[in-house]
């Protein structure tokens, strides 16, 4: 069995979806039937038409221009690839694919994500794509997270600096704590 840069692989279609925004090119990364789904929304799709409809009018020109990557970590395995990476762009248009249905609102957003990619035969053949949807909706005023155990961009901070504070959305849980026998 051939041995592909999987890493490499993968880079050339994150520049056809985000920097080049070609949907041919993106499409030709793939395999013939791949399937691309996006966790938290239930967006992508399943085989050529259907995900190639999907990145043509939905996702490759559809972010907004200041949509960046950037790298955290990553994991390659013989076929599969993780990364770790803050989804970074502000939200000046309709993203049907993260926010459907919802009016651009002008706040920035960073967000880690998570992407586990399946390759065959040097081609992308599928994509599992996560992201904390409750830190979207706190950072673009959609979701009050007064009361609630979700943060907004403090996610992305935490992320990239380890020794920013731990443990604050459980702080009357935390605080009891303080003192107890370890």
């Amino acid at each position: 069995m051939p041995q592909h840069d999987l890493a490499a692989l993968w880079e050339a279609h994150c520049r056809c979806e985000f920097e080049t925004r070609d949907v041919d090119a993106t499409m030709a990364t793939m395999v013939p039937q791949p399937y691309v789904n996006h966790i938290p929304t239930m967006t992508g799709g399943v085989g050529h038409d259907e995900l190639k409809r999907f990145y043509k009018y939905h996702f490759v020109g559809a972010n907004p221009e200041d949509t960046r990557l950037v790298p955290i970590s990553r994991t390659v395995g013989a076929d599969t690839l993780v990364d770790e990476m803050l989804f970074c762009f502000t939200h000046t248009r309709e993203i049907d694919w993260m926010l459907p249905g919802v009016p651009p609102t002008g706040r920035t957003v960073e967000i880690p994500l998570i992407a586990i990619v399946h390759f065959l035969d040097g081609k992308v053949a599928h994509e599992h794509i996560y992201w904390d949807q409750a830190s979207v909706l706190v950072q673009i005023g959609k979701l009050d997270p007064a009361g609630l155990p979700v943060a907004g961009a403090e996610t992305a901070r935490k992320l990239q600096d380890k020794t920013a504070p731990s443990n604050t959305l459980m702080a009357r849980a935390w605080a009891a704590s303080a003192g107890k026998p370890l």
